[in-house]
């Protein structure tokens, strides 16, 4: 019997991406494997059931959990839907590892063999695979798109019959993946571009861009790329220095997050108070507690006559690019270990070790079990 690939619809509310698009599936065929997806899958990305070819379709998710050798998916697998897997299957993507230890115990129980893609080791090696970075790349452009839509002025410098209307300037918070992608985009659209990182590498990526580095004189470089959580005494002097490009900007965009924990707040309330009315805010974070005071999730609020905008599920707004990239990622995770339409996982390659998150009825990564506890 042949590798089965299985792909079951999402049901989180607000969850419009797919693990995998019509080529991607080509590709798994050419390995031998065998795709069983269920019936209309893929329609909230845009993509019907007819554009995939010699796929196998099953009406519900139990007829493809019930099947599936390796279990693709955008958010993790409800309790359900673990329980209706079969033993020692392989489940792949976004698994959220650090939020919810019922998931981990319930992956455990079943003997599921699981890899989070937020567990890739940073290495140049994972790049293709690393769906954190590409679902970054969508938010951030996503971000810039927001803002300009929401603002009240014209982004790029505008020349009309009676005069010349100056560029909108725009501040972005965090030079990582995703707030790079903004500073691109919001430079693409015209705007005078600022942003601010604590990680004093960052400025050359940043100036890269064709914007100006905001240095406040704090620098938390963290391990593996990440920023590390900043003191008390080093978030006054942030604050202090940040205020003021803050209260000149037209529209602010913050991008800062630590994976599985609360994202910091980095702009107070008096920051937002200072700053010029009718600017426009938008905070990327908002779903994991948000980077800005006053920021509430999936909501419009008005602080005075400053708008914060707190989008939520920010990549579906681009399903079908997004899960074009997001596919790809899961596929070049795997592929490497799908031999003559088998899967032979290779424990010594420091990726697939890396992003496991159990096997054989064990939590195998320590990260995790520090933070779970279990």
């Amino acid at each position: 019997m042949p590798l089965v690939i299985g792909v079951p619809a999402e049901t989180t509310p607000g969850e419009r991406r797919l693990s995998v698009v019509p080529d991607v599936v080509k590709k798994y065929l050419a390995l031998g494997a065998q795709v069983v997806m269920q019936k209309a899958a893929g329609m909230p990305a845009h993509f019907r059931d007819e554009a995939f070819e010699s796929v196998t379709w099953v009406d519900e998710d139990v007829d493809v959990c019930a099947e599936a050798d390796i279990l693709l998916g955008v958010q993790p697998p409800s309790l359900k839907r673990i329980g209706k897997l079969k033993p020692g299957a392989v489940v792949l993507g976004f698994l959220q590892p650090w939020s919810d230890a019922k998931r981990v115990e319930r992956l455990m129980e079943r003997n599921i063999t699981s890899f989070a893609l937020e567990l890739l080791p940073r290495i140049s090696r994972s790049q293709s695979m690393d769906g954190l970075s590409s679902q970054a790349a969508v938010a951030g452009y996503e971000c810039a798109l927001i803002a300009a839509d929401h603002s009240p002025k014209f982004f790029p410098m505008l020349t009309y019959a009676a005069g010349t209307i100056r560029p909108a300037k725009v501040l972005v918070i965090g030079a990582g993946v995703a707030g790079l992608q903004a500073i691109a985009t919001a430079r693409r659209i015209g705007a005078m571009v600022e942003a601010y990182d604590v990680r004093p590498e960052t400025r050359e990526q940043v100036e890269s861009l064709g914007a100006k580095f905001v240095d406040t004189g704090v620098s938390a470089a963290g391990l593996g790329g990440y920023a590390r959580e900043l003191t008390d005494e080093e978030k006054a002097k942030q604050a202090e220095k940040l205020a003021k490009a803050v209260s000149q900007c037209d529209a602010l965009i913050t991008t800062a997050a630590i994976p599985g924990k609360k994202a910091p707040v980095i702009i107070t309330a008096a920051m937002v108070a200072g700053m010029k009315p009718g600017a426009v805010v938008v905070d990327m974070a908002a779903e994991s507690g948000g980077n800005v005071e006053g920021t509430v999730a999936g909501e419009k609020t008005w602080v005075n006559d400053v708008l914060i905008v707190g989008p939520t599920h920010i990549t579906s707004r681009m399903p079908v690019h997004a899960s074009e990239m997001y596919a790809k990622n899961l596929f070049n995770f795997i592929s490497p270990f799908i031999k003559d339409g088998a899967l032979a996982m290779d424990w010594d390659d420091e990726v697939l070790a890396g992003c496991c998150l159990t096997h054989e009825g064990q939590l195998r990564h320590a990260g995790v079990k520090q933070i779970l506890g279990l």
